[in-house]
């Protein structure tokens, strides 16, 4: 086998162009063998192999960078340069990154996620290398549906007429982005793949780009050439290679959408769409909207190219029709649509994953908040329980959001209270609206849940005790039952217990109630504590006798964390609350 000799970039080289074809079904069956088990990328990665390996087997990495848009899709690039054992033995694999990384090797440039910043990246390497008057290769590997992207936008118009020297970027043209793609854009490259590329109407030409055009990118054998052609190439340029997602893999190449990226599953019987056991809240949203939908012409749900994030797959967009609207990857654009919605009187629900939200902060707070115009955010994965990867982190949120005037921002700790703040979010015309979806598990409340939040940073007293006062925000309200609770069996105390549901406030009649027959305060939040909720409590009582403990989680990057372990980390135990409490009673006693 090919792939065992694989050990540098030297190795590769020297195959022929037949023997990279073995190794790219090589490379194709221990990707589906490893993510079967371990889950990941599956269809985006089957889809660039070969152009993975073409692009290493003409240029010389690391002298020649190679910047993959997003990473999502380096997989390939990594069993190429040193990592392979990742993919060939499923126990290695969370060794390493799911994206590129340049703590683990050379050929790595930047620590990548997010997708549509390639381009630029690229264009910042390629100006340093002029500057310094190298004349080495700088490639941007992007896929179609980031170009959608208001930074890829950016970068494409930029490079074309800016930069003097070598640009190449590589569009991996698979005509989708997680779904389907959506804009102008599209309508030309689909013209460039029907004429081959000869369309007098070339966009990237427009821009100021030279440009080729690949028919089989998963052919290394038809790419290879192109690229030794423009290797060394003075001038920006564009290749326009057309590649197949979820090429070799029949399920992935009828499934595109579902098998993007999946959990482990049985490759012989291929069930990558695994029965739901079980409530989840993407369910519960996605039957809420139909709903509502169904019932007012004026709703619109909106998202950035996430659909799934919803569970909403093609046939329910469907029948959704043009109450849907997917603007692919364009956050920005999004808010701001959602806002010029809500101010001719639509009610727009804007939705995608927390660690989106944060290329949205521009258009939150000049478009909408000091507009004040009531269009309702759900964020999905705002928690320490979601997706552990360093670029998809949804614990900043709260620090970012909730600082931003005329903004609301719920919290729910249930299923019932998501769906009262969610149906009043929509029908109210006051308030631009966030609301976190819980990550925790599906609860049911045991108190009675308010429909109406017109009475803004009201918190709800759910269990009224004394000395300790607990407030527990979202997902940390389960761990404030079990802090309490322990609290009673440990040190005999009957702590009080209080959801904030806002975190863009405080309820200061609450809080100073509290200081009446209370001396300590407990704030949990799942979320980052510089700049989070539990600092509002703690500026409120700082002139006062009141002793705050703040938990939360350290402002850091994370990567692959374990979620038992960063909680330890940071005495987010119920049993380290309370060695915590019990510790500084102690001190107050002294």
């Amino acid at each position: 086998m090919y792939i065992e000799r694989i050990d540098s970039l030297m190795d590769l080289k020297k195959l022929n162009l037949d023997q990279c074809m073995v190794l790219a079904d090589e490379i194709r069956e221990a990707l589906l063998n490893t993510i079967s088990v371990t889950g990941g990328h599956l269809s985006s990665n089957l889809g660039i192999i070969e152009a993975t390996i073409a692009l290493h087997y003409v240029f010389n990495s690391p002298e020649d960078k190679i910047i993959f848009d997003t990473s999502h899709q380096c997989y390939t690039h990594k069993i190429l340069t040193g990592r392979k054992n990742a993919y060939l033995e499923p126990q290695q694999y969370k060794r390493y990154s799911g994206y590129t990384n340049p703590d683990e090797s050379v050929h790595d440039h930047f620590k990548l996620g997010h997708t549509s910043t390639s381009i630029s990246l690229a264009c910042g390497l390629a100006r340093a290398r002029d500057l310094r008057g190298d004349k080495s290769n700088v490639i941007a590997v992007i896929g179609d549906g980031s170009l959608s992207g208001g930074e890829a936008l950016e970068g494409l118009n930029y490079g074309g007429a800016e930069i003097k020297g070598n640009l190449i970027i590589l569009i991996n043209d698979n005509q989708m982005s997680i779904a389907e793609n959506y804009g102008g854009i599209y309508k030309n490259i689909k013209t460039l793949r029907e004429t081959k590329g000869k369309t007098d109407n070339n966009l990237f030409k427009l821009l100021g780009y030279d440009y080729r055009y690949v028919e089989n990118g998963n052919d290394i054998r038809e790419l290879v050439p192109v690229l030794q052609e423009i290797k060394n190439i003075n001038h920006p340029i564009i290749i326009h290679v057309c590649t197949m997602k979820g090429k070799g893999y029949d399920i992935a190449e009828n499934n595109k959408e579902e098998t993007h990226f999946v959990k482990p599953f049985d490759l012989k019987i291929g069930d990558i769409q695994k029965p739901v056991i079980g409530e989840r809240y993407d369910v519960i949203i996605r039957e809420f909207l139909i709903k509502k939908i169904r019932a007012d012409r004026n709703i619109v749900i909106m998202t950035a190219a996430m659909p799934v994030v919803l569970a909403l797959s093609k046939d329910v967009r469907e029948s959704i029709g043009e109450q849907y609207i997917d603007v692919g990857i364009a956050e920005e654009h999004a808010i701001s649509m959602a806002g010029g919605i809500a101010k001719s009187g639509g009610k727009p629900i804007f939705f995608t994953r927390a660690t989106f939200y944060q290329r949205t902060y521009d258009q939150i707070s000049q478009d909408i908040c000091i507009n004040n115009l009531p269009i309702t955010m759900i964020l999905i994965n705002a928690s320490i329980y979601a997706a552990t990867d360093m670029t998809h982190i949804g614990i900043f949120d709260i620090a970012m959001m909730a600082n931003i005037p005329n903004l609301v921002m719920l919290v729910p700790t249930n299923k019932q209270e998501y769906l009262a703040m969610l149906n009043w979010s929509i029908e109210q015309n006051k308030h631009p609206v966030a609301i976190r979806a819980p990550r925790n598990g599906v609860y049911y409340a045991n108190y009675e849940v308010d429909t109406d939040y017109d009475e803004l940073n009201k918190f709800k007293l759910v269990i009224q005790g004394e000395d300790i006062a607990v407030i527990a925000l979202g997902d940390f309200y389960q761990l404030g039952e079990e802090v309490i609770k322990l609290m009673k069996d440990k040190i005999h105390i009957n702590a009080s217990l209080i959801n904030p549901r806002y975190a863009t406030g405080i309820d200061e009649t609450l809080l100073k109630r509290i200081s009446e027959d209370h001396d300590i305060v407990i704030t949990l939040e799942d979320g980052i504590l510089d700049g989070g909720f539990g600092q509002k409590i703690s500026a409120f009582y700082g002139n006062s006798d009141i002793r705050v403990l703040n938990y939360g989680f350290k402002k850091e990057f994370t990567d692959c964390y374990l979620v038992d372990e960063i909680l330890r980390k940071n005495r987010l135990q119920p049993e380290m609350i309370v060695e915590d409490i019990i510790s500084l009673k102690e001190k107050i006693s002294v």
